[in-house]
């Protein structure tokens, strides 16, 4: 087979890959149209601010089809999620033939731990960060004033909290990586500890409200699995340096 052609198998399946991780998409959207709904979706995912909101107060929506296109977009966001797995799938078999054995047992799982580790800050983001932060927040709210969320402002805020959230529980697994590609040794990540605890309140700092519970909630965790990510890297850090002895 010639390069050229090669290169035109190559792009064919990319494109099948795809075309099948976007059609796990819809299938897993329309399924989340029909059941539960968008609204009662939205309404799991306000839960934590309506608890937190004066008895009786709702969330408004200032837009002429907001309330119908932001449950839209929230059951989108959803089904992205929950398709994630075989997007990963795809982008793993389209990739594995040029990997070596190795790489190959180390990037299985990676991709299965990054995962749950991305729906692990998403949860923890939602159950027990918001509950706390909104109701801190609310506590300032003058008496004069009945707080009143836009729904749209809501779920970009959410989302936002949500990927920070998300990116931040993936630490030990970009720890994991620098080792393992030799980029870092696990003695450097020791000694570097106390920079990263300062870039994790500087990072808090930038991407939560600015309160100091917000900021605290996302920084003691990136310390954390800072930690879990240099005990995760010494495991690995062996396996790699065997295969090269």
């Amino acid at each position: 087979m010639s390069t050229q052609e090669n290169f035109v198998s190559h792009l064919v399946e990319l494109r099948d890959r795809l075309l099948r991780a976007l059609l796990g998409f819809i299938v897993v959207f329309i399924g989340l149209m029909a059941y539960p709904g968008a609204g009662p979706i939205f309404d799991l995912l306000a839960q934590p601010i309506q608890g937190a909101l004066p008895e009786g107060t709702k969330m408004i929506a200032t837009g002429v089809i907001t309330p119908f296109m932001v449950p839209v977009k929230l059951t989108a966001m959803v089904a992205f999620v929950l398709s994630l797995p075989l997007t990963l799938y795809q982008a793993w078999a389209f990739v594995a033939p040029g990997l070596y054995q190795h790489e190959k047992k180390m990037a299985i799982p990676i991709i299965f731990s990054s995962t749950l580790l991305f729906l692990a800050g998403i949860a923890f983001c939602h159950f027990i960060v918001f509950g706390k932060v909104f109701a801190f927040i609310n506590e300032f709210a003058p008496a004069s004033i009945t707080p009143a969320p836009d729904i749209e402002a809501y779920l970009n805020f959410v989302l936002t909290m949500f990927m920070a959230f998300g990116l931040t529980f993936e630490v030990p697994i970009v720890v994991v990586v620098l080792v393992y590609m030799g980029v870092v040794t696990v003695e450097k990540l020791a000694e570097a500890r106390g920079y990263v605890i300062v870039a994790a309140f500087v990072i808090a700092a930038i991407v939560t409200p600015p309160d100091v519970l917000s900021q605290l909630f996302l920084a003691i965790p990136i310390c954390v699995l800072y930690e879990v990510g240099i005990i995760a890297a010494k495991m690995v850090g062996k396996k790699r340096q065997e295969i090269l002895e």
